[in-house]
């Protein structure tokens, strides 16, 4: 990351360095360069998501978002959420789940928002999950929160679910949920909203610590394709798979938080090439 070619290829003047103390706040340190770039592409996506899922949880106070930026002149580290040959990085696969019509999001309280300092403990730590809806269609939605607690190998320890009814251009907010027993290092917030019909609208996971302390098991990823479709199964949670299968490729999907199971994402661009996924448990 500090040769003189990537630096030449970075015009902020912190350059690389900025990156790398960022990712020091938030993940397992990478294991090779390939793994630096895709959490380096995490931590733009995920910074971008809690704002702009902050802004649309408070309609009327905040009317809207444009990021900075869609794209590329020339091969360079940078804002762009699509590359100098128009791939796809992960913002922009972020960017079409937070910027959906009817948005589910979470406001989490844990160590990030209250105190990182890890010498600080032990010390009263709330931990607590607030959903919110965030409907910008011309109509009103009608559908279901469910949410559930897991531990790191997603078995669920508690769950639920909220009646959601939201009227066109609103956000609305759940109740607030607390857990100050549960393991902060242990277990995770996972939550999906579906309509009136059944069909799945979003979803998301949170954690209550840093990335980097939280005690991932490997989630055993294996990718395939069947037809236009890439099948994604997981043994544990997995956050911020990344389906590789060739640049050139768009999916329906990617860099998304899954329990264990299964997933099926779109190719909607492209052919898939050899198919390969990874997570957040694989980046140190």
């Amino acid at each position: 990351m500090f040769s003189y070619v990537m630096e030449k290829h970075q015009r902020n003047a912190s350059a690389n360095g900025k990156i790398a103390e960022y990712l020091s706040q938030t993940y397992r340190f990478p294991k090779d360069f390939d793994a630096f770039v895709y959490a380096s592409q995490l931590l733009q996506a995920q910074a971008i998501q809690y704002g702009v899922e902050h802004w649309r949880r408070h309609r009327g106070r905040c009317m809207g978002a444009l990021v900075w930026q869609l794209n590329d002149c020339w091969p360079v580290v940078s804002w762009a959420s699509l590359d100098y040959f128009g791939r796809w990085k992960a913002l922009h696969y972020y960017e079409k789940r937070f910027f959906a019509p009817v948005l589910i999001s979470c406001h989490e309280e844990g160590v990030l928002s209250q105190d990182s300092n890890v010498n600080a403990e032990p010390f009263h730590l709330k931990k607590s999950a607030r959903l919110n809806v965030s409907n910008e269609t011309m109509a009103p939605f009608t559908g279901t929160a469910r949410w559930s607690l897991r531990r790191c190998d997603a078995t669920v320890i508690e769950e639920g679910s909220f009646e959601v009814n939201v009227p066109a251009l609103s956000a609305i907010w759940l109740d607030e949920q607390d857990f100050p027993d549960r393991d902060t290092y242990g277990c995770y917030y996972a939550y999906e909203l579906t309509d009136a019909s059944g069909q799945y609208v979003g979803g998301g996971t949170v954690l209550f610590c840093p990335p980097k302390h939280f005690r991932f098991e490997d989630p055993k990823l294996t990718a395939r394709v069947d037809g236009d479709e890439i099948v994604v199964t997981a043994s544990a949670y997995a956050r911020s798979v990344e389906i590789q299968c060739g640049g050139d490729a768009v999916l329906s999907d990617n860099f998304f938080d899954m329990n264990a199971g299964e997933r099926r994402v779109k190719v909607l661009h492209g052919t898939p090439g050899d198919v390969t996924a990874r997570s957040v448990y694989d980046i140190g």
